[in-house]
């Protein structure tokens, strides 16, 4: 991995409007399951796929339901970023990195100092009643037995993308923008199979392509570099070279 390593070190060092375009696996060092993996979140067995329960017709009709599943699946409240958060951040603050566009709902690229970050899916970090607006946090979801109720008597839905449901449009435009601009674009920890998020690679026209992932993606063969590794160890790395 050392002479790819080098080669991506001068890529950083050359540009100066990187892009990161992530997803799960990212967040699989800090202990968060990625989603279709072996032991990810959707290869539970169940009456019910996760796809299913996961929905926006699911958290209207069973809401009780939805939330015990969420809970014990989807909320890591005690999760903390690791080394590919923290060297997003640091390159962010070093004015290479113009923005992370990231598949996740962890916030942990904003827990790591990450300031211009486009959540494709939302985050559990954001609640809202659905009749009056109000904001609650995730400690408060967390905390809550059955269905969260706000003080209106409204129900608390998590601002994560469910299926049957829209990205949100400024989001996406903002991260089309974003990567349409790039120089460089790394993409880690995620197979690209979830769409339309993975079709916004496609507005990459800049000089760098880089893939690090631990299984193949259909930009494989587009990228300049490829690791097939664990994107922290490969960050790690990186920043032990102390580029920035």
């Amino acid at each position: 991995m050392t002479e790819n390593l080098n080669k991506f070190a001068e890529m950083i060092h050359n540009s100066g409007k990187i892009v990161f375009f992530g997803g799960a696996g990212v967040s699989t060092e800090s202990g968060i399951p990625d989603f279709r993996s072996a032991n990810g979140v959707f290869s539970a067995e169940g009456e019910l796929s996760p796809e299913e329960i996961v929905s926006h017709d699911f958290f209207l009709r069973h809401t009780d339901e939805f939330y015990k599943f969420y809970r014990e699946k989807m909320l890591f409240p005690n999760a903390l970023p690791n080394a590919a958060h923290n060297y997003l951040a640091k390159l962010e603050r070093a004015g290479k990195l113009s923005a992370v566009v990231t598949q996740n709902i962890d916030g942990l690229h904003f827990a790591a100092g990450s300031k211009k970050v486009f959540e494709l899916h939302g985050s559990v970090h954001r609640n809202h009643c659905m009749r009056c607006g109000k904001f609650f946090d995730l400690d408060y979801i967390v905390h809550c037995k059955g269905t969260p109720r706000c003080d209106c008597g409204g129900i608390v839905k998590p601002d994560v993308v469910l299926y049957g449901e829209n990205l949100d449009n400024d989001v996406v435009n903002g991260a089309v923008k974003a990567i349409a601009r790039a120089d460089m674009l790394i993409i880690g920890g995620t197979s690209l199979v979830v769409y339309p998020a993975a079709s916004f690679i496609d507005f990459f026209g800049g000089e760098h392509l880089v893939v690090i992932n631990k299984s193949p993606t259909f930009a494989d063969g587009r990228a300049e570099l490829l690791f097939c590794d664990n994107i922290g160890q490969v960050f790690a790395a990186l920043d032990k070279m102390d580029l920035v």
